[in-house]
């Protein structure tokens, strides 16, 4: 099948947005062991549009047009497929219901800007977005599947794996068999995952595929088969892989790290406390962003100042002034501290030096400490992250946040984070 993407907007001409879309669906098609023959980006101009839809849907077997569904003039996507297609656009009832569905759930007030959405070529069906206000659509125009999609990263995915692939694979008479299962993986970098994977499998066979998807701070693996006969190998060779890598895994298909987090915590029956420094609140907003978090989460505090962490978590004068706010000594202090005030059973504590100034030679930009346990068993560790500021804190939170989450699960904690990253960088 011959697979065509055409995106829409100003913002992709210009860079003001980056396009992960394509990327994402491209990946999304191996599972039907197909590639895009064609992707073609072109800006808010009706002509434009109208031109590209007729030249791709007369060269393709389906057609994504991704963008140009939202409420603004810029947005023409319904336009230029009415006009490509010969198709009168009219205000369609489901498009309509689902617009009145997602106002009343949010209190808004349909406005004619947002009506724009609901008129669509009389030809088109709709296709279900849970998750914004524009539906997407689609229809079959001289034998060409084309199916329209929102440019936002987040709908979009979900259309694709929920709407678009099983579309494409109906359009195509597609009785592929396969197999995919996904694994979340973190604490190893992608190349360092592929030279184990290389000298613990020597005899990998072809018939899986193995693929890798960097998806921050986590790794997607994918294990890939085709056939019915291939389903055995796929479940075979996936246990050796969660074997092997259990101490990595955070879960199947979609786990985030904060939700491998709290659920290990919530199945132990434990609640957790945060006092922060250098990461300024974001392992808490991480926590917290995750359904349920009041289950396993007392409090969080973020401690900038040394004033602060004396004042708020009881960390003592003498050791800000002997060993430094960024010191093992500290960081311990300031976990009892927040075990102390919060009545939680386990508390996670950090500080460092973000940069790109405060480092000294002992302690240089993009030196940590993090400090973990429960009352009278806290553990600490030294880390190093010499990259920018940001980075630094992201990087920093996502390995406070696996170290408790190997805590509670009873796995080790000394394992040696992205250590190929550090050496390559060293």
């Amino acid at each position: 099948m011959k697979i065509s993407l055409l995106l829409t907007g100003n913002e992709l001409m210009t860079g003001d947005t980056i396009d992960s879309n394509s990327a994402y669906l491209a990946q999304s098609l191996k599972d039907l062991t197909l590639v895009p023959y064609i992707k073609k980006v072109v800006g808010d101009d009706l002509s434009l549009l109208v031109s590209s839809i007729k030249e791709l849907a007369a060269v393709s077997d389906v057609l994504i047009v991704n963008g140009g569904l939202g409420p603004t003039v810029d947005d023409l996507t319904a336009k230029a497929l009415s006009l490509a297609i010969d198709s009168p656009l009219q205000q369609n009832p489901q498009a309509m219901a689902k617009l009145e569905a997602w106002a009343e759930r949010r209190g808004f007030v349909i406005t004619k800007s947002n009506l724009k959405q609901t008129e669509l070529p009389a030809l088109c069906k709709v296709i279900e977005n849970p998750r914004g206000s524009a539906v997407g659509f689609h229809c079959v125009h001289e034998g060409c599947l084309i199916i329209c999609t929102p440019g936002v990263p987040g709908e979009f995915k979900h259309m694709v794996e929920a709407s678009v692939l099983p579309l494409i694979r109906a359009h195509g008479h597609l009785d592929v068999v396969s197999e995919i299962t996904r694994i979340r993986i973190f604490g190893i970098t992608e190349s360092g995952l592929q030279d184990m994977v290389d000298a613990e499998f020597p005899d990998w066979p072809a018939e899986v595929e193995l693929g890798f998807r960097v998806q921050m701070p986590v790794i997607e693996v994918k294990l890939a088969t085709i056939g019915e006969q291939a389903r055995g190998l796929n479940a075979l060779w996936t246990e050796k892989f969660c074997t092997r890598f259990s101490d990595y895994i955070i879960g199947r298909d979609s786990t985030r790290l904060t939700e491998a987090l709290n659920t290990a915590l919530y199945n132990q029956g434990l609640t957790l406390t945060t006092a922060e420094s250098c990461t300024g609140g974001l392992i808490a907003a991480g926590i917290t962003s995750e359904a349920g978090a009041s289950r396993v989460f007392e409090a969080g505090y973020v401690v900038y100042s040394n004033k602060i962490k004396q004042h708020t978590l009881g960390v003592s004068e003498a050791s800000l002034m002997s060993f430094g706010a960024v010191s093992e000594v500290v960081v311990r202090e300031m976990a009892e501290g927040a075990l102390n005030k919060s009545g939680a059973d386990m508390a996670l504590a950090i500080s460092g030096i973000a940069g790109p100034d405060g480092g000294t030679e002992d302690k240089p930009v993009g030196t940590v400490w993090m400090a973990w346990g429960r009352k009278g068993a806290i553990s600490a560790r030294r880390f190093f992250f010499p990259v920018p500021r940001l980075a630094f804190q992201k990087t920093a939170t996502a390995i406070a946040m696996d170290l408790v989450r190997r805590e509670v699960l009873g796995l080790p904690t000394n394992v040696d984070y992205f250590s190929e990253l550090k050496k390559k960088r060293a």
